[in-house]
C-alpha cells in the first residue's frame, strides 16, 4: 500500500505503483481538473505539482510520488484566490479551456522559484504547456500579472 499526499489529505493507493499519477488523481480520487493530452509528458495538460515542482502526471508514476506532496488544480485553491487564477480570470486567458489547468499549475510553480521572472524567463518555462488555441499572449500577459501579486 503507497500514501500519497494528494492537496493536504494523505491518501492510499493499492495497485501497481508503476501506473501513471494521471489516472490516480483523475480515476481513483476523481479530480478530472487533471486533463490527459497527449500521454507523452510534451502538452503539459497533465501538470500537477510534486513537492512543489511542475510535474508531467502522464509520466509520473504512482510509486515515484509516494510519499510526496501532490497538488492538482482542486487543490491550488479551493476558492480560486491563487493570483495565477486571477490573473487568468481578470485577462480573460482562456479560449477552449483544455489546458489551462497544466498552464496553471506550470505558472503557479514557476512563480514559487522566482517572484519576478523575466520575460525569457516565462517563455522558457511555459514553452513545454502547448495551447491548441493559440492564447500564448493571454498567457504570457497572466503570468506577468500573477508575478506582481505573488
Amino acid at each position: 500500500m503507497l500514501t500519497i499526499n494528494v492537496n493536504g489529505q494523505d491518501r492510499e493507493f493499492d495497485g501497481d505503483p508503476n501506473t501513471p499519477l494521471l489516472w490516480f488523481v483523475r480515476d481513483e480520487l476523481a479530480l478530472t481538473g487533471t486533463k490527459f493530452g497527449c500521454g507523452a509528458g510534451l502538452c503539459g495538460a497533465c501538470t500537477v505539482h510534486v513537492d512543489d515542482v511542475a510535474s508531467r502526471s502522464c509520466l509520473t508514476t504512482v510509486g515515484e510520488a509516494a510519499g510526496k506532496r501532490v497538488t492538482t488544480i482542486e487543490g491550488l485553491s479551493a476558492d480560486g484566490s491563487h493570483p495565477v487564477q486571477k490573473a487568468w480570470r481578470e485577462l480573460n486567458v482562456p479560449q477552449c479551456g483544455f489546458c489551462q489547468a497544466g498552464q496553471i499549475m506550470q505558472a503557479a510553480s514557476l512563480l514559487t522559484r522566482n517572484r519576478a521572472p523575466s520575460d525569457g524567463e516565462i517563455v522558457e518555462e511555459m514553452a513545454g504547456n502547448i495551447c491548441r488555441c493559440g492564447c500564448y499572449q493571454r498567457i504570457h500577459a497572466a503570468v506577468r500579472l500573477a508575478a506582481g501579486g505573488v
